[in-house]
């Protein structure tokens, strides 16, 4: 799965005032990403809101990011949660023919034990022949899969390709890029580690920052993967305030607040999320305005 090295980003869900899904949004934001050379596209990420969307809004989103998407870059779908059966279901019912793989998150809130997390996963595995990328994200599920279970999972089933670890923890992500089995993509889920995942071995990043400021990232990560550290760090210290400011209070606020600076998509959210506040906005433009990004 070569093609999903370097560059990812986890897509927003651009919203108008009334609160309706802005398709247009959704189609220029998909253009500027690609247009700013990212390598893939990842619809249906939490950084999507999809929690708050319909099941036919859901629908819709993903038809228009394939309309959009119109074969140039790969995509690949968020598929997870915390009912396995449902997981399961979705997967044999959605036509994902157009998807390179599937994301799929480790289940939150019940927090499984790293033996309940393995059997989620082998049912997940063994009702798809599409590629499966692991998603660990214990800041949100309340549970840390383990690279011990990562790596049994890895090591078991042919269709586990790789993980998105984002636990923010670089020895953990050393440990995974160290006992992986050959071909198994390690992916950065936080922007701030996504250079140094890939200086330690690894194999890129799914990315909320990226797709606000396409072309410095995904140069940044270019550069990486060839070893062209000088270069790529200059890049990424001047990126890690950015970071640091998208997530100030929260995702997605942040980088919708970035993507209105740049007249993408409005800084709507839906409850229970909220737009940034005003002093947000404004350190943000700030940033954009002193980098010239």
């Amino acid at each position: 799965m070569q093609e999903l090295r370097g560059t990812g980003v986890a897509l927003a869900t651009p919203f108008n005032e009334d609160l309706s899904v802005d398709f247009d949004g959704l189609a220029k934001l998909i253009d500027y990403n690609i247009d700013g050379g990212v390598d893939y596209l990842v619809v249906m990420g939490t950084t999507a809101e999809n929690a708050t969307l319909s099941a036919q809004e859901k629908d819709a989103v993903i038809k228009k990011a394939i309309e959009v998407n119109a074969g140039r870059l790969p995509l690949v779908l968020g598929i997870g949660g915390n009912n396995t059966a449902a997981v399961i279901n979705e997967l044999k019912e959605r036509d994902l023919s157009a998807f390179k793989a599937i994301l799929s998150v480790s289940p939150y809130y019940n927090k499984p034990t790293q033996a309940g997390i393995f059997a989620h996963y082998e049912a997940v595995a063994t009702a798809t022949s599409l590629p499966i990328i692991l998603y660990n994200v214990p800041g949100r599920t309340g549970s840390n899969m383990l690279p011990e279970t990562v790596l049994k999972l890895a090591n078991t089933f042919d269709n586990i390709i790789g993980v998105k670890e984002a636990a923010g923890d670089m020895v953990q992500m050393m440990r995974l890029i160290k006992d992986r089995p050959e071909g198994f993509l390690v992916i950065s889920g936080d922007d701030v580690l996504a250079l140094p995942t890939v200086t330690a071995g690894g194999d890129g990043v799914i990315s909320v920052l990226a797709q606000g400021v396409p072309a410095i990232f995904s140069l940044m990560i270019k550069e990486g993967l060839h070893e062209n550290y000088t270069e790529a760090y200059k890049k990424h210290y001047t990126l890690m305030p950015a970071a640091d400011l998208i997530f100030a209070e929260g995702n997605p606020a942040g980088i919708k607040a970035l993507l209105a600076q740049k007249h993408i998509c409005k800084e709507v959210l839906r409850l229970p999320l909220v737009a940034a506040t005003s002093t947000l906005q404004e350190n943000i433009a700030t940033y954009l305005s002193e980098t010239g990004l």
